[in-house]
C-alpha cells in the first residue's frame, strides 16, 4: 500500500509539470547558415510548427541574420506569419545576434532596437520580450546593470532559460549527416531525443534542489532541421515525463522568476545555476554530450549559437 501511494503521488506530481517551449534565431539558425532560400527555410519551419500548434510556444528573432537578410524582408515577413499563423507568438534576439562580450553596449542595445521594426510589422505591436543571444548577460557588473536598465526602460520582459542544452551541437553534425550519411543522421536523431530527456531530469533536479520544489521550465530550442525532424518524440517524451504546455506569460507568474539572478560572467548559464549562485549553494555539472557527437562537432569549425 506504502508503494502504491508513493507511486501515486509521483504520478500526480507529474502531471502538474509545466514547460514553456522557447526557439531561437529565427528564421533559421544553428545547423546551415548557408541554408537562406525561401522554399527551403519554408519548408522547415512549417514542418517545426505543425507539432507546435497549441504549445503556446514563442520564436525569438534574428530579423538581421544572414539567413534573414537572404531571404529578403518579404521573404523574412512570410516566415513570421507562418509562425503567428499557428497561433504563436514572436519576440526579440537582436538584429544581428551580437555577443554582448565583444561589443560595446551602446552598440548591443542599438541592435536590439534594429530588430524591432520587422517584429513589430509582423506582430501588428512592438515584441514584448527579449532573449539574450548566447545566454550572455553581461560579463561585468556595468553592462549586466547597463543592459537591465535598458531592457527596463524600453517595457521588455527577459525570457530566462532554465532548461538549456546543446541542441545547436547536434544540429550542426546532424545537416552535415544528412548531406553525406544517412544512417548516422538516423542516429544523431535517436541520440538527440535520448540526451535531451537527461537533460530534462537534471533540470528537474536540479531546479528542485534550487527553488524547493516543481515549477514552470522554459525551454531552449533553436530553429534547425535537427528539431523540426525530432520535434514530435521530443513533445511525445515531454508528455510522457508529465509536462503540460503553458506559455512564457503563465510561466514567468511562478515566484521562481522572482528570485536573483547570482551571476555576472562571460558564460551563458541556465537561470537554475544562476539563482543557485545567488543562494551560495554547490555548482552542479550538467550532463555531458555524448562522445560521438563531440568527436563530430570538433571535427568542424563553427562557432556555438544560444
Amino acid at each position: 500500500m506504502k508503494r502504491l501511494l508513493i507511486l501515486l503521488a509521483f504520478t500526480v506530481s507529474a502531471q502538474t509539470r509545466q514547460v514553456v517551449i522557447t526557439i531561437d534565431d529565427l528564421p533559421r539558425g544553428g545547423d546551415n547558415p548557408s541554408a537562406n532560400d525561401l522554399a527551403g527555410v519554408r519548408a522547415m519551419t512549417e514542418k517545426l510548427l505543425q507539432p507546435l500548434r497549441g504549445t503556446q510556444a514563442i520564436g525569438f528573432v534574428n530579423p538581421g541574420s544572414d539567413t534573414a537578410l537572404g531571404l529578403g524582408e518579404a521573404g523574412l515577413q512570410s516566415i513570421l506569419k507562418q509562425w503567428l499563423d499557428h497561433g504563436l507568438d514572436l519576440g526579440n534576439h537582436t538584429h544581428t545576434h551580437p555577443n554582448i562580450n565583444q561589443v560595446a553596449l551602446a552598440e548591443y542595445t542599438a541592435d536590439i532596437l534594429r530588430a524591432e521594426p520587422a517584429l513589430t510589422k509582423a506582430r501588428g505591436r512592438r515584441p514584448v520580450y527579449f532573449r539574450h543571444p548566447f545566454l550572455h548577460t553581461g560579463q561585468d557588473e556595468a553592462a549586466r546593470a547597463g543592459l537591465a536598465d535598458f531592457l527596463r526602460s524600453h517595457n521588455y520582459q527577459v525570457a530566462p532559460v532554465t532548461i538549456d542544452n546543446s541542441d545547436w551541437m547536434f544540429a550542426r553534425v546532424y545537416a552535415n549527416a544528412l548531406r553525406k550519411d544517412a544512417a548516422l543522421a538516423k542516429r544523431i536523431q535517436r541520440t538527440y531525443v535520448e540526451y535531451m530527456e537527461t537533460m530534462f531530469a537534471f533540470f528537474e533536479t536540479r531546479g528542485a534542489e534550487v527553488t524547493g520544489g516543481d515549477f514552470p521550465q522554459i525551454l531552449l530550442l533553436h530553429a534547425n532541421q535537427l528539431n523540426a525532424d525530432t520535434l514530435p518524440e521530443l513533445l511525445a517524451m515531454m508528455r510522457r515525463r508529465g509536462y503540460q504546455f503553458v506559455s512564457l506569460e503563465t510561466a514567468l507568474r511562478h515566484p521562481a522568476y522572482a528570485l536573483s539572478d547570482g551571476y555576472t560572467g562571460p558564460w551563458g548559464l541556465s537561470w537554475i545555476h544562476r539563482w543557485a549562485k545567488a543562494k551560495a549553494l554547490p555548482t552542479a555539472g550538467e550532463p555531458a554530450e555524448p562522445k560521438e557527437i563531440l568527436d563530430l562537432y570538433r571535427g568542424r569549425a563553427a562557432a556555438p549559437p544560444r
